[in-house]
């Protein structure tokens, strides 16, 4: 579905200086905000100001340069025009900085949303929606709703007003994870507390098992390193994208330890990638090829190991197992459609189907391999069906 962005650029600090201009680790607010957005595909994104300071200008034209364009716009009504009817909108609440991966969570609903946190003294500086929830800044509506919130707006507050329609309109409630929480620019006076922000949101998304307990400390270890370099994320996403193409060249020639090396040295670099993205306030999109292309590559590789164990010994069940594995594989991530799900670490990915191969290497176990791994996809694939399809009792 077509996304648009709208930004909120009016508030002022105490000095009386734009939130939206609010340094944050060498860039402006205002940057982060249109680069998170762009990330995740909206187009157009529309910045509401009152007017539009040197500074401001100079970091539209930088955003500009990189490839994203941002309108910015005075009123409501110029911000609703900007938006074709039926186009979804993600909302950024002036002085927000979210986590790329809980934008990009938020981009992904299908209905009106609204990400919340908790109503306690640590969230204070958040706009409260009800006796346990305040906003963090961030929703989706759509132009329909915007529009008619402008028509009636008068003197009132656009982003204030918006979140009032939109909960009133029965928008879905999410509760942001504690580790994602927005941050609230001007709230939090150490240099330091961004900074912070984005090395604990860069950690998240860790949703297989080897992500979650096996590979943390090697991560973190090598993004201490690499963040003081001028290494880019393209570069790791490329690398990851060879070796695993060349450990399927490798499986081919029966060189199967090395290829699983390959593979294992592969493994963190598309993690590493998103964290120094984060941390550099550049975050990857997600429909990004290189990225896109990380999944068939394993699967390429999987092949190869079939197609070599049915040529020498393994008969045509190796060969059939890789291929049911990237079958059922593929099914669960369709039948998944980006939905969360208890447990959803142990479901079957290519980072897992990597690990799991350690138990089976070290005997030269490799048509057995391929088995495992064809009933661990199965399996996953009817645990995800049975979730998806399981009747809803109603209230």
């Amino acid at each position: 579905m077509a996304l648009g962005a709208l930004i909120a650029a009016q508030g002022k600090d105490d000095a009386g200086g734009l939130h939206a201009l609010l340094p944050l680790a060498g860039r402006t607010l205002v940057e982060y905000q249109a680069r998170c957005a762009a990330a995740v595909g909206a187009a157009p994104i529309v910045v509401l100001v009152e007017r539009v300071p040197p500074a401001l200008q100079a970091a539209f034209e930088r955003l500009r340069a990189d490839g994203i364009g941002v309108i910015p716009v005075s009123d409501a009504a110029e911000a609703a025009a900007r938006f074709e009817p039926g186009l979804s909108v993600l909302q950024i609440a002036d002085g927000i900085a979210p986590a790329p991966v809980l934008l990009a969570d938020l981009a992904e609903e299908t209905d009106r949303s609204i990400v919340t946190v908790p109503d306690d003294e640590s969230h204070a500086g958040f706009e409260r929606i009800d006796d346990d929830h305040r906003w963090s800044g961030l929703s989706r509506i759509d132009s329909g709703l915007l529009a008619d919130t402008a028509r009636m707006l008068g003197d009132w507050d656009l982003q204030s007003t918006l979140l009032r329609r939109t909960v009133q309109a029965g928008a879905r409630l999410i509760a942001a994870p504690e580790n994602l929480t927005p941050f609230l620019a001007g709230t939090e006076r150490s240099p330091d507390a961004f900074d912070r922000h984005l090395l604990r949101a860069s950690e998240s998304s860790r949703r297989d098992w080897p992500s979650r307990f096996l590979l943390p400390p090697l991560e973190n270890l090598l993004a201490a390193q690499i963040i003081r370099t001028p290494l880019r994320p393209a570069w790791l996403l490329s690398a990851a994208l060879v070796m695993v193409l060349a450990a399927g060249l490798l499986f081919t020639r029966g060189l199967a330890p090395w290829a699983l090396g390959l593979l294992l040295l592969a493994s963190p670099l598309d993690r590493l990638a998103e964290r120094l993205a984060t941390v550099r306030l550049q975050p990857l999109p997600r429909s990004a090829l290189t990225r896109r292309l990380l999944w068939p590559a394993h699967g390429l590789a999987l092949l190869g190991l079939g197609w070599f164990e049915s040529r020498h010994g393994g008969g045509w069940g190796a060969l059939v197992a890789a291929a049911g594995t990237i079958a059922f594989a593929e099914a669960t991530r369709i039948e998944r459609g980006g939905r969360d799900f208890a447990g959803e670490i142990w479901l079957f990915s290519s980072r897992a189907a990597v690990f799991l191969a350690i138990l089976f290497a070290p005997f030269g176990w490799w048509s057995a391999l391929t088995v495992a791994l064809l009933i661990y996809a199965a399996t996953s694939f009817f645990l995800v069906q049975q979730v998806v399809h399981a009747p809803r009792s109603s209230d």
